[in-house]
Formats: structure tokens, C-alpha cells, sequence
């Protein structure tokens, strides 16, 4: 076959692909009609299924950007007292539908499954569009079939709110010349009501490590127990008082024994109603702290009983344009002034303009009161293996990242082929 031939056949098959496209496209002109006239919706979640959500409300138009959307949605997570989540869906009105809000609210199990709680977090946006797309030719499209009555009944809570959680967690890894045991457990429990939070949680960590250098074994132990617990009193709609008690035992830190205690009063600038999007809380204390330590201390400590305060700002929004969490915390020792520790640590996101959003993530640390360093010279096993705790007088971690991406505003299809890409959901 010459090139002319060839060339013949490749044009032959452009035309046919060509009116192949035509046709599909003539055969789905109305429907596109229909699309356009859907409502341009922009969510805004963390770890939602955002192809499931596709496929599941195809009656209304996603786009990529909020500036062009006509609903924005919000959806919020907190910890519930039975160890479920609390998603918060606040439906924000843009451009024609300015001023029209709503607010819904779905609460999971703990034993819920992914998949269980992917379908109703989808159903609340669902419930929620519904007011909107009633305002669009979509709505001949949607038919809302209820499931069978369910018949009003009181139920009653045996355990009293409380709920128990216990956790085992060994890990082993191993290589010719290193091998490390990892053995871990927890229990905890907790009670959390509008007017009490208690929260009692126990953790035991040890960890064996050996390896082998010039043909000699060496083995490594390192150990933590601790108890934690935690009684919060609702005081009003802003006010909170609390008490944080630790008891524990860490090789690393040079503890035998450690008992730290902490009466505290919060208050929080905006009502703890609108927790889910903004925060603004205060939070003092004043208490002590008894240790025993393993090893004397670089200040000639076996023991010691020392009374400390605490102050800690924390600061959370959630908008359209973005969120932000920041903490700042102040500690000292009463004894010494100087034996203090401040700490900043956020995560911001903000969406510049159409298409550009900019993340920063990061904490810093300045570090005055490692009061229970063991008196010494540590060994390389204690340094290289980090079993011991090291003297420093800052720590600093952080990331920023910058994203842009522009084209069409729409984001409707779902094409799971050969996987998702780098956009895994």
C-alpha cells in the first residue's frame, strides 16, 4: 500500500470518528440544554468522595472555583461523644440566590462504615440542594421517594452517654542487622453531654530494639505508660471550667513518676453553638507538677514538686474564602521565670483569586524547661536511636504550598479509568 492510499484511509477515518462525535453530540443537545440551566454548585469538604458525589446528584453543575458558584457549600466535622463525627452542612446562596442559607446537621456511629457514612453525608446535600433546584427546569427531574415510616420510640441508653474504646497495637520490623518490637495498647473512656466532657484515656507504649555492629548485638528498651484525664464543666454559652490531670512514666523523658495537674478557665469569644466555623478561645491555668526521675537531672534532681501556669489562644474559622487554625501556648515555672516554652503552630488555607490558592503549614517552638535531661554524657545508642530526650532550645517544622488551575469552570464527569490520577478521593 502506497502513502497516497494510506493517506486516503486515515482521512476516511477522521470523517467517520468526526460524524461519530456529531451524532453523539446531536443525541445529547437537550439534555446539555438542561445542564446549563442547572445550578452551579461549589463544595467545599475534607476526605469527601467527590466522584461519588457526582454520580449521585447529576441535576446540578460543579465548579472549580467559588467565585462561580451559585451555592457554596461548607461541610465541617467535629468529634462526637460516642467516638462518631458531627458533619455540619452550611448552604451559602451566591450571585441570584444571595441570602438564601441553611444549616444541616447528619451524625455518624462509630461502627459506621465508609461506605455507610459516604451515602448519608451525600444525602444531607442532597436534602440541602433541594430548595435551589426547585428554582431551575432540573426540578422535573428529581423525585423524592421516602423510605417506610419509622415508628416514633424512645430509646433508652443503658450506659449512660459513656462510651469505652481498647486498642492493641503491636509492630514488628526487621532487616539483617536491625530488628525493632513495638508493642502498644490503650484504653479510654469517655462521657460528653452539653453540660459535662470527661475524658479518661490510659497508653502504654514499649518498644526492643537490636542491632548488630562489628559482629556485636546490641539491645535497646524504651517504655511509656500514661493517664490521662480530663473533666470539663459547661459554664454558659462562652465560659468553661476544667480540670487536666496526667500521670506517667517515660524512659525517653527520664521519668519513673510524673503527676501534672492543671485547674483551667476558658472562654471562648463567639458561642460554642458556632464551633463548627469560627473560634476564638482563652484558656488559663494554674497548677503543678511532682516528678520522680529515673536518673539525676542536669540540675542535681531526683525529685521535685513544681507549680507552673499556662495560657493558650486558639483561634479556628472556616469560610468560603478559606480556614484557618492557629494556636499560640505560654508556659512557665513559677521557680524560675526562665524555665519556660512558647509555642505557635497553624495551618492556614486562603483562596487568592479564580483558580489560586495558596496553603501554609507550619509550628514553631522555643524551648526553655527540659528540666528532667539526664546529668551526663549520652551514648550513640541513646542519640541515634533517640532514646533519650536531647537538649534544645527551639523546634521548627513547616510547608507551604501554592496551587493554580484554570480552564473550563465545570467539573461534572466521572471517568474512573485507569484510576483517578493524582486526585485520589
Amino acid at each position: 500500500m502506497n502513502i497516497k492510499a494510506l493517506a486516503r484511509c486515515g482521512l476516511l477515518f477522521c470523517l467517520f470518528f468526526f460524524a461519530l462525535q456529531l451524532n453523539g453530540q446531536s443525541g445529547q443537545a437537550d439534555t446539555a440544554v438542561q445542564r446549563e440551566n442547572a445550578i452551579r454548585v461549589f463544595i467545599d469538604c475534607f476526605h469527601c468522595d467527590i466522584n461519588y458525589i457526582r454520580e449521585e446528584i447529576p441535576y446540578v453543575n460543579y465548579v472549580r472555583d467559588v467565585r462561580e458558584a451559585q451555592v457554596y457549600i461548607l461541610e465541617t466535622r467535629e468529634l462526637t461523644g460516642s467516638g462518631g463525627r458531627k458533619y455540619t452542612y452550611a448552604f451559602v446562596g451566591q450571585k441570584e440566590f444571595e441570602g438564601k442559607n441553611d444549616t444541616l446537621v447528619y451524625a455518624s456511629r462509630p461502627d459506621d462504615t465508609r461506605d455507610f457514612s459516604r451515602i448519608w453525608r451525600t444525602q444531607m446535600i442532597k436534602m440541602g440542594l433541594m430548595s435551589y433546584v426547585a428554582r431551575t427546569p432540573l426540578y422535573e427531574e428529581v423525585v423524592i421517594s421516602p423510605t417506610e415510616q419509622i415508628v416514633a420510640q424512645v430509646v433508652e441508653d443503658k450506659w449512660r452517654n459513656w462510651v469505652f474504646e481498647l486498642e492493641a497495637e503491636p509492630n514488628f520490623e526487621g532487616e539483617e542487622s536491625y530488628k525493632e518490637l513495638e508493642l502498644g495498647s490503650s484504653v479510654s473512656a469517655t462521657k460528653i453531654t452539653h453540660d459535662w466532657k470527661l475524658e479518661f484515656d490510659f497508653d502504654h507504649r514499649y518498644s526492643r530494639t537490636k542491632y548488630t555492629y562489628d559482629d556485636t548485638l546490641y539491645t535497646n528498651d524504651k517504655s511509656y505508660q500514661g493517664l490521662d484525664v480530663l473533666v470539663v464543666k459547661s459554664l454558659g454559652d462562652h465560659w468553661s471550667g476544667g480540670l487536666r490531670t496526667d500521670v506517667s512514666s517515660s524512659t525517653y523523658s527520664n521519668s519513673r513518676f510524673g503527676f501534672d495537674y492543671l485547674p483551667s478557665l476558658e472562654f471562648n469569644i463567639f458561642p460554642y453553638t458556632e464551633s463548627t466555623h469560627r473560634q476564638f478561645r482563652v484558656l488559663y491555668g494554674i497548677g503543678g507538677s511532682y516528678n520522680i526521675y529515673n536518673d539525676t537531672t542536669i540540675y542535681n534532681k531526683i525529685e521535685e514538686h513544681l507549680f507552673l501556669q499556662q495560657l493558650q489562644l486558639a483561634y479556628q474559622v472556616q469560610q468560603k474564602w478559606g480556614s484557618i487554625n492557629v494556636s499560640l501556648e505560654g508556659s512557665n515555672y513559677f521557680h524560675d521565670f526562665s524555665k519556660n516554652r512558647l509555642e505557635l503552630s497553624g495551618y492556614v488555607t486562603l483562596r487568592i483569586v479564580k483558580g489560586l490558592s495558596l496553603r501554609i503549614r507550619g509550628g514553631a517552638a522555643r524551648i526553655n524547661d527540659q528540666l528532667s535531661l539526664v546529668k551526663g554524657e549520652l551514648t550513640e545508642a541513646d542519640i541515634l536511636l533517640e532514646l533519650q530526650e536531647l537538649e534544645t532550645s527551639y523546634n521548627i517544622d513547616g510547608e507551604i504550598g501554592i496551587t493554580y488551575t484554570f480552564g473550563s469552570i465545570y467539573n461534572n464527569i466521572v471517568n474512573p479509568r485507569f484510576g483517578n490520577g493524582r486526585r485520589r478521593y
